[in-house]
């Protein structure tokens, strides 16, 4: 590794948040230890490694690999035995499995049976070792802070190594769990490799979650050592991650053994990342059991108590490798970027798993769509980092369209020459949008499908197998290689007719990479998602269908509303009214009706700077639902809001909404951006009628 110049200021006062400033990746270990690291100190990097697309090395797809969509999911689907046995051949096993898929006790699939794999081993090592290390692994874009830092996977190799020694210090050994509450920052992502490369089981908190809810996650974890950082920085605001913690460790009887915190020396359980990372020794790779978990993440529950999925090791490795190559048709040293959360599922597969699998440049982006500075932002970093793949919510997407409609900020970066193709995903994702997206980048803006439990794309446009990149605008997809996606009646249980909505479902076994169970809840495993349909997986979405086999996924299945027997779907309204061009966003609730059960109203965002009469808006809207829909709809009420409360990853809190209309008692989710837009809906909804009682149950 070339060595980097240094230059050490001595700082006067303590940091507001010293991770601003220290830039560990460039410090050689050897000049780090001779430091004293602390707040005191400011580490001024220059000498930026760049990168270009053209300097990396490419390798064709593996002998045995499948050209086209329809060959990959007929062998898939016919002998998953071969076809997952030749995608895990491009990875390096410490030991072999001895059978492929044994499904023998469903929905408990085993796949690579035998196995000994180690992830970290596979995302970086691998790499090195066949002469990649100066290729940049990282780019740490921070709007936030004013600063860019690229990291070769020999600088994160060396970090993950020195920091699974901290770990190991600290006894944190094979199956032991380590919470992470961090910001988008490169640490998060170190800790993540480090504790999988010692067969640890890491759990990743959003970074800023509130004290209560860190506390459910920690009790449920039981985690042996916690790693943070002092705080995270918002476009306005510092958050300060070390208060929380301690108040959310003061909540519950469970203590780590230790809490690590990024550039904050503390005394008690505390001690500081920089001054533990300085003094460890390197920490080779822990061969793990292929179905060993690899983490666990909390995902939304319907009982309000911590949910958790388990992943596996090795079929995780397996399918995200695939998946980044075949489903986003990403090629090895090409740049891709997920504009996510590395609390999120996106944020674990497409941050910081898949693109390192696959010999990537992956974009750590510490910002916002919006306000940092501007709605520029998002073009700016794929022409400044040449990115070829993007995956975007939807959310995003509409903030960009509220302040810039006609898309100025974006001509100045345009054209956007190595992106290959923009992906949308987390929520259903209306026409307008996916016009307006694909008219700006000039390249196909393609839907896909997945969940938390899934951990990679089971609906999709198949990039990398020659797909279809004009399919029609609201499609999810067609169901991708390895997931047996079916349409089911709810109450017959026979899969629907073409365009009659439908539950989704998907047909055992799981592919590699999907959920194994939950954590500490096996009961709740099999009861949650496999009883209502033996024999499938319950994605509890809805959606239809069409006659040449693309799926449409619409809305979650307790966002169906019922209005007089009729079932409609929110995701079919929301998209009505989404075409109304002063519309930014748009969310349909069902309210209570005493005639029909249920009537559905809508809540609509504007665009920035209009000056059209809003009760003009409103009648326009209401008009297209109806011609769009149909009567059947009985949609007469429509409401204009300035914002919708949004959660992190980007979907709209739908029920909250609907709890805040009917009176009902409700609990904002913790997850929520911005919880002081419910006082502006609830005086929208009052205006005509609706929210006469408020009970919130708190944040």
């Amino acid at each position: 590794m070339a060595a980097t110049a240094l230059k050490l200021n001595r700082a006067g006062t303590m940091l507001t948040c010293p991770h601003l400033f220290i830039k560990r990746f460039l410090t050689p270990i050897s000049l780090l230890r001779s430091l004293k690291a602390g707040p005191q100190y400011k580490l001024l990097p220059f000498n930026f490694r760049f990168y270009s697309t053209s300097q990396c090395l490419l390798h064709s797809s593996p002998p045995g690999y499948i050209d086209t969509h329809e060959e990959s999911f007929r062998q898939a689907l016919q002998d998953p035995t071969t076809f997952w046995a030749k995608a895990a051949e491009d990875l390096i096993w410490h030991k072999k499995w001895h059978q492929v898929l044994d499904n023998s006790n469903p929905p408990w699939t085993q796949w690579f049976v035998g196995g000994e794999f180690n992830t970290t081993y596979n995302a970086l090592d691998r790499h090195v070792e066949n002469g990649l290390g100066e290729r940049v692994a990282l780019v740490h874009d921070s709007p936030v802070t004013g600063q860019i830092q690229k990291i070769t996977y020999s600088q994160l190799l060396d970090e993950v190594k020195h920091f699974a020694g901290v770990l190991r210090k600290h006894g944190v050994e094979k199956g032991d769990r380590v919470l992470i509450y961090m910001p988008a920052i490169p640490q998060a992502i170190v800790t993540m490799l480090a504790a999988a490369r010692i067969g640890a089981i890491h759990a990743v908190v959003f970074g800023g979650f509130g004290a209560k809810e860190l506390a459910n996650r920690i009790a449920h974890a039981k985690p042996k050592v916690i790693v943070s950082s002092n705080c995270g920085i918002e476009p306005t605001r510092i958050v300060e991650y070390k208060p929380i913690l301690d108040e959310a460790l003061e909540l519950i009887s469970h203590k780590p053994k230790k809490c690590i915190i990024f550039n904050r020396p503390q005394k008690g359980l505390d001690v500081c990342y920089m001054e533990e990372l300085s003094s460890a020794s390197p920490t080779d790779c822990v061969p793990v059991p292929a179905m060993d978990p690899l983490y666990i993440l909390h995902t939304s529950g319907t009982t309000g108590l911590p949910k958790a999925i388990v992943r596996p090791n090795a079929g995780h490795a397996v399918a995200l490798k695939w998946a980044i190559q075949n489903v986003y048709g990403i090629k090895p040293g090409e740049v891709w970027w997920a504009a996510s959360d590395l609390g999120w599922v996106v944020g674990h597969s497409f941050i910081a798993y898949g693109p390192l699998l696959n010999a990537n440049t992956s974009i750590l982006f510490e910002g916002k769509p919006v306000g940092t500075p501007d709605a520029s932002a998002y073009f700016r970093v794929l022409k400044d980092h040449e990115v070829a793949g993007m995956f975007v919510a939807p959310t995003a997407l509409r903030a960009i369209i509220k302040e810039d409609n006609k898309g100025k900020h974006a001509e100045k970066y345009f054209p956007f020459s190595k992106l290959k193709a923009m992906y949308v995903a987390g929520e259903h994702c209306d026409k307008t949008t996916m016009q307006w997206t694909k008219s700006i980048v000039q390249k196909p803006v393609l839907d896909n499908w997945w969940q938390t439990e899934t951990s990679w794309p089971a609906l999709a446009s198949c990039y990398g197998l020659g797909m279809n990149m004009e399919p029609s605008i609201g499609v999810s997809g067609k169901p991708v290689p390895g997931w047996n996606v079916k349409i089911m009646a709810p109450k017959s249980l026979q899969e629907t007719k073409i365009g009659d909505l439908g539950q989704i479902v998907i047909k055992l076994p799981l592919p590699p990479g999907a959920f194994i169970s939950l954590w500490e809840n096996n009961e709740g495993y099999k009861k949650i998602y496999f009883t209502k349909y033996p024999g499938y997986y319950d994605t509890m979405d809805s959606g239809v269908h069409d006659g040449d086999g693309y799926v449409s996924v619409l809305t979650r299945t307790d966002d169906v509303i019922n209005v007089a027997g009729h079932r409609l779907s929110t995701g079919a309204l929301e998209e009505a009214i989404m075409q109304n061009s002063a519309v930014a966003d748009a969310v349909v609730i069902g309210v209570p009706d005493d005639l029909k059960g249920q009537v559905p109203l809508g809540l609509c965002v504007l665009k920035s700077g209009l000056t059209k009469n809003t009760n003009e808006i409103i009648e326009d809207v209401i008009q297209i639902v109806r011609e769009s829909i149909g009567p059947v709809a009985y949609f007469k009420q429509a409401v204009i809001v300035p914002a919708l409360p949004k959660t992190r990853s980007g979907k709209t809190a739908r029920n909250t909404i609907a709890a805040l209309a009917a009176g009902k008692e409700f609990k904002i989710p913790p997850t929520i951006e911005d919880p002081n837009v419910y006082n502006a809906i609830r005086e929208a909804l009052q205006s005509i009628g609706f929210a006469k009682t408020v009970n919130v149950a708190g944040h």
